[in-house]
């Protein structure tokens, strides 16, 4: 024993080379959480970016921090590794510390603790809307609450239960299982050495106890090669690297716009092509891991909406040979898929299964399918819009032609989008219709979704009549994306209400809230400075 603890202040000390691979045969060790079956590796990753903000720790992986919690949690429990970054949170508790990480011993012991948890718990029997800081209080409880279950081994179910679909978890496991897992154990202790041959046990090890939790209930246990693809999944990163390429198509393009070789406009289309087919892959790995459309929450939809952005791009480029079409489409994806990397906490990544009224394939993958591709059109639509504000601003007799070009994509685009989002909103009616058993109920998803419909129907209608001449359509798209934000976004994690549950979420309300202002001071700066110099050019 005395061996095993020193072994694993090793694992936890500085890390060296060898050290930094000791987890890896655990990672593909299948378990049940989260009503599926992941690699271990996902629910390390997924239980450390809740406890402690990110998916490593001290340059040590998910899967050999997380399993250390288990082997020595008293080592854990002095260790600050509980992040808590609200102030007001800190203050209820009455911590003055401005660390950002607490040990769990400091906040199991705290006084405090056991009176703000009730509070929060009177709030939601209530079913009250929580506010940033019960917010805050929630994910604290979920921390703790986590690193408990893993630290008394009842969150890691490793062995599938012959007369139960719940898997047994390791402080339920006896006789031989047992003794299989401790073996197990201890060969990971003894791989910290870096020894080849303790690596190789350790190998070995995993094998015999994955080979015993099958035995079991051959039939319950996981495809493995189902969790080889979501491992790859996690360790390839298909999306960073997709706004990568995308990126590089972007300054490609830059440059051909500043003059660049004519080269440079097949090098662009290679990139953006090469950026959207891993954007698709990885998409295609989630669908399969899913078995469902990639469309059940806002993480996955925030992924699928610049891919559809960036195909339309490529099509109406095709037709109308306007490359702004592609800048606008590439830079909108870019800042989607950065913006999953950076707001883990609030874009949830994780796989998870559906909630019962999503479980019809059919409408999933026709009504919210369709409803997101209209964002899509709508997003390059704004993107468009923003783009040939600055071209006012500047000089719009110099930019006459881009701002010609790029007026038609707007109304191309709202097209498209006015198209989609109206066929998706009477396939929603269909679909509420089937599952709660009414077409339309004013809920605010559908409420919202109409006044989006609304609006852009108002626009291209004012454009068609003559009233919204080119300046006003390029203000408009970005003025009118604003619905789709409220649509897409503010129902679910503003408002929190309606009887679309399953999309709700909690956080970045101000960063969305600030997005939006910005974009509408910057409609009404250019309609100010363009207004004022056309009064200076009529006074003359």
């Amino acid at each position: 024993m005395i061996r095993l603890l020193l072994g694993l202040c090793l694992v936890l000390g500085a890390g060296s080379a060898s050290a930094a691979e000791t987890g890896k045969p655990l990672e593909t060790l299948p378990m049940q959480d989260g009503g599926r079956i992941k690699p271990f590796d996902t629910f390390a990753r997924e239980t450390l970016q809740l406890v402690y903000g990110k998916k490593s720790y001290e340059g040590k992986s998910a899967t050999e921090v997380v399993f250390t919690w288990l082997l020595i949690p008293d080592h854990w429990m002095t260790t600050p590794f509980i992040e808590v970054r609200h102030a007001g949170l800190k203050e209820a508790l009455k911590i003055t510390s401005d660390e950002r990480w607490l040990t769990p011993q400091s906040l199991f012991t705290n006084e405090r603790l056991p009176l703000v948890i009730q509070e929060l718990q009177s709030l939601r029997e209530r079913g009250e809307k929580l506010n940033p800081y019960q917010q805050a209080v929630q994910r604290l409880e979920s921390q703790l609450g986590l690193f408990q279950a893993v630290r008394n081994g009842t969150a890691l179910r490793f062995v599938p239960n012959p007369k139960s679909d719940r898997w047994l978890a390791v402080a339920e496991l006896e006789g031989d299982l047992k003794d299989s897992f401790v073996a197990m154990s201890k060969g990971f202790v003894e791989a910290v050495s870096g020894d080849q041959a303790a690596s190789e046990n350790f190998m070995t090890a995993v094998a015999t106890f994955i080979d015993k939790a099958r035995a079991q209930a051959p039939e319950k246990y996981a495809d493995m090669t189902r969790i080889g693809w979501e491992q790859h999944l996690n360790q390839f990163h298909p999306f960073k690297w997709a706004w990568i390429i995308y990126l590089s198509g972007l300054l490609v393009l830059l440059w051909m716009f500043s003059g660049g070789p004519r080269w440079t406009n097949s090098l662009s289309w290679g990139l953006l092509v090469g950026g959207l087919a891993l954007h698709g892959y990885g998409m295609g790995l989630r669908i399969y891991l899913a078995g469902r459309p990639p469309v059940s929450n806002m993480y996955e939809t925030v992924v699928w909406v610049p891919f559809c952005c960036v195909l339309l791009g490529l099509i109406l480029e095709r037709i109308q040979k306007t490359k702004l079409l592609l800048a606008c489409a590439s830079t909108v994806a870019i800042f989607c898929l950065i913006l999953t990397d950076l707001a883990p906490t609030v874009l949830d990544g994780s796989l998870q299964p559906l909630e019962p009224v999503l479980r019809s394939t059919f409408w999933l993958s026709t009504h919210v399918l369709i409803i997101t591709l209209s964002y899509a059109a709508f997003f390059l639509a704004f993107a468009v819009g923003d783009v040939l504000l600055f071209f006012y601003l500047k000089d719009e007799h110099k930019f006459s032609v881009q701002i010609q070009a790029g007026t038609l994509s707007i109304y191309r685009a709202i097209q498209v989008g006015i198209v989609l989002l109206a066929f998706g909103i009477i396939l929603g009616g269909i679909w509420a219709d089937y599952s709660w058993g009414r077409f339309w109920g004013w809920d605010p998803k559908e409420t919202w979704a109409l006044i989006s419909l609304l609006g852009y129907v108002a626009v291209l209608h004012g454009r068609l009549v003559g009233w919204v001449k080119n300046f006003q359509l390029a203000a408009a798209s970005v003025v009118g994306f604003s619905l789709v934000v409220m649509s897409w976004y503010g129902v679910n994690f503003a408002l929190g209400a309606g009887l679309h549950t399953y999309g709700f979420g909690a956080g970045g309300v101000e960063y969305v809230a600030g997005f939006v202002v910005l974009h509408l001071l910057w409609v009404a700066y250019v309609s100010t400075a363009r207004y004022g110099s056309s009064k200076k050019v009529t006074s003359r």
